[in-house]
């Protein structure tokens, strides 16, 4: 990708969460300014290497479970990030063709490459929403063009609670969004916490230098309470690796990202 310019509406001047995660994570989709700014968190911290994939294998787990387990055939995937291998709609479908999944992200580069979370199995659906967390009654009246509210909806908030620094307002965007959900629906989330000193340390010199919106490491305690009034499914919040790892050779690490899924009675 070229670093001097980007599509239109992209200020390649400034680094973005989901084009320094998509480096992170190995991709091509950012620039140098995203570069640098992974770079530098990796300097201080080199295990956000580990945090990002650990988190990327947490979404397919949870995923996988929603649709395997739970015959969830409904996603709204909010805070998407740019496209990578084995998105929510190519996991979903594989195990049902007949899926449908809303992505929302409010980044211009996701928006351009949306066309590769656009792809679909004949018989599901997806769709794309340019639209931002902290307005949840705008993101439930475009999905509903695509999801049946009425039916239950897996919802996912992926690493990106941590851009809302205050846990109230997590928690109000949290509630409108489960509460326009019927009974059967499953709460989703994983984000960064400050169980490790060397990733807050990290992530407090990104927020001072990089010019990026600002992220919010939490403890698990605080993210736990976001699935307050949902019934967490076993093993609740723990570090990703630790959550229904799929191949257990001893304890998995862990790392300063936890996560977990409840359902909404």
């Amino acid at each position: 990708m070229s670093d001097e310019q980007g599509p239109p509406g992209i200020d390649t001047s400034v680094p973005h969460s989901a084009r320094i995660w998509n480096y992170l994570l190995g991709g091509r989709d950012n620039y140098a300014v995203d570069r640098a700014a992974g770079d530098n968190v990796l300097a201080v911290f080199p295990g956000m290497v580990d945090i990002t994939r650990h988190s990327r294998v947490f979404i397919g787990r949870v995923v996988r479970q929603l649709a395997e387990r739970e015959g969830i055939r409904q996603f709204l995937d909010i805070g998407t990030g740019l496209p990578t291998h084995d998105n929510t709609h190519e996991i979903a479908q594989r195990v049902s063709p007949d899926c449908r999944v809303v992505y929302v992200d409010n980044d211009p580069l996701v928006l351009a490459h949306a066309h590769a979370l656009l792809t679909s199995t004949p018989e599901g659906a997806t769709a794309y929403i340019d639209a931002d967390v902290r307005d949840p009654a705008r993101i439930l009246r475009e999905a509903a063009g695509t999801l049946d509210l009425d039916r239950p909806v897996g919802l996912m908030l992926m690493g990106i609670l941590g851009l809302v620094a205050d846990d109230d307002e997590c928690r109000a965007i949290i509630r409108t969004l489960m509460d326009a959900l019927p009974a059967g629906s499953f709460l989703g989330l994983n984000d960064g916490t400050d169980t490790d000193p060397a990733y807050v340390k990290a992530i407090e010199g990104f927020n001072a230098k990089s010019g990026a919106v600002p992220y919010t490491p939490r403890g698990p305690e605080r993210i736990e309470r976001f699935f307050d009034g949902y019934e967490l499914l076993e093993p609740g919040v723990v570090s990703c690796p630790r959550w229904r790892p799929e191949a257990l050779l001893g304890e998995p690490d862990e790392v300063a990202v936890f996560g977990g899924l409840a359902r909404k009675s």
